[in-house]
């Protein structure tokens, strides 16, 4: 059995007081927060994301104020807010953003997320208007109770790795395709995951999600899980994302089928070289497109620059995609509590592909790497024997 348990309703009330300090800075009376996961941060409710707009009011002074669809009344027990207030159903006479609006009564309001037909419809019942995500900006930083869902996920996600390398040459041998060799490691990993956390996280999010592909397919950055034997000689490409109590890790690993040519190699040590970069770079507190320009330079470097065809990572919490975006244009200072993906990537379209993928915490004294696959197996010893 694992201490781990869901995030208590205090962690989702000290939230709230965090984003109260966020709207007072930015001169608002308060947050109106529409987006799933900024609902999930502030109340701890993980409903699927659909037409029927949800939202929390999140007022700089006073009471929060819970806002959903008649269907969800049920869902609202239990968050620890008491003013709980619903709409029939969609569409509905008055679009369900504007009615919270009217519910809220305030003039100076931050909205994480408007659709672009409610706009002068909004900016007419207020005085002032800010279109930030300032929860967003408030999750970049994880507390420590974030961070420790984030490493137990990225070890089932690890979890995968291992069994895909051990079991891949046998699957293989036996005429077994991508699809088989999927579904072989993610029954081994989503097993022990529920085994070991399903009583104690009914209810929040939970699973892994995967992608094997092989061969030319491997150039594809998105590649298909296809019904394709792995061919000798081939990289084979495994990308795992792992989630627990609604928050994400990803591991992920390029694996030669048979024996690691010297190109192979050459570009593997590469592409360790730009992982080692960006690590760097996060680890002294450089912006986020400094980092991604360190990593893409150590590719650059091998000459491998036409091979790029992607950022060097992403953001992950309660999406397995958020920002901050280690990417250009994203000139957010690197600080401790953020959590991003590392994801070296190498692309000859019709011949092959290499990707590695690492999670890593940000700390006050550089940087944690949950994921582990990639450093207690060596470039040498990423291969599927057959």
């Amino acid at each position: 059995m694992s201490d781990l348990r869901p995030l208590p309703a205090s962690f989702f009330g000290a939230a709230r007081d965090r984003l109260r300090a966020r709207a007072e800075a930015a001169g608002l009376d308060g947050l109106l927060l529409l987006r799933a996961p900024n609902l999930a941060y502030a109340t701890g409710m993980f409903l699927s994301a659909n037409e029927r707009p949800m939202g929390v009011w999140v007022p700089v002074a006073g009471d929060p104020i819970l806002m959903l669809p008649g269907l969800e009344r049920e869902n609202a027990e239990g968050t620890g807010i008491a003013d709980a207030r619903f709409y029939d159903e969609f569409p509905g006479d008055v679009p369900a953003e504007l009615w919270m609006l009217d519910q809220i009564g305030r003039r100076a309001i931050g909205i994480d997320r408007l659709d672009a037909a409610l706009l002068d419809a909004a900016r007419d019942r207020l005085s002032r208007l800010d279109l930030t995500d300032h929860a967003m900006i408030e999750r970049s930083f994880k507390q420590p109770a974030e961070i420790a869902l984030t490493i137990e996920a990225a070890r089932f996600a690890d979890l995968f790795l291992e069994r895909l390398h051990a079991e891949a040459g046998a699957i293989i041998s036996r005429g077994g395709t991508e699809a088989d060799l999927m579904a072989d490691a993610m029954a081994h990993a989503r097993g022990a995951l529920f085994a070991k956390h399903k009583t104690a996280f009914a209810g929040t999010p939970m699973g892994i999600t995967a992608s094997v592909h092989s061969g030319p397919r491997a150039a594809l950055p998105h590649g298909a899980v296809l019904e394709r034997v792995p061919q000798p000689g081939e990289t084979l490409i495994a990308g795992i994302g792992a989630s627990l109590g609604g928050y994400h890790a990803e591991s992920g690993v390029t694996l030669i089928v048979g024996e690691i040519a010297p190109e192979q190699r050459r570009i593997m040590t590469a592409m360790e070289a730009c992982n080692d970069a960006a690590v760097e770079a996060c680890a002294r507190g450089a912006t986020c497109v400094e980092a991604n320009d360190a990593a893409m330079g150590a590719l650059r470097h091998a000459g491998l620059g036409e091979a790029i065809r992607h950022r060097i990572g992403h953001g992950m919490g309660l999406e397995g995609h958020e920002a901050p975006w280690l990417a250009p244009g994203d000139t957010t200072p690197i600080r401790p509590g953020m959590i991003f993906s590392n994801e070296p990537g190498v692309y000859r379209p019709g011949t092959d592909g290499y990707r590695t993928i690492n999670t890593m915490v940000v700390t006050a004294n550089g940087v944690d790497v949950p994921s582990r696959f990639q450093s207690t197996t060596p470039i040498d010893a990423r291969v599927i024997a057959l």
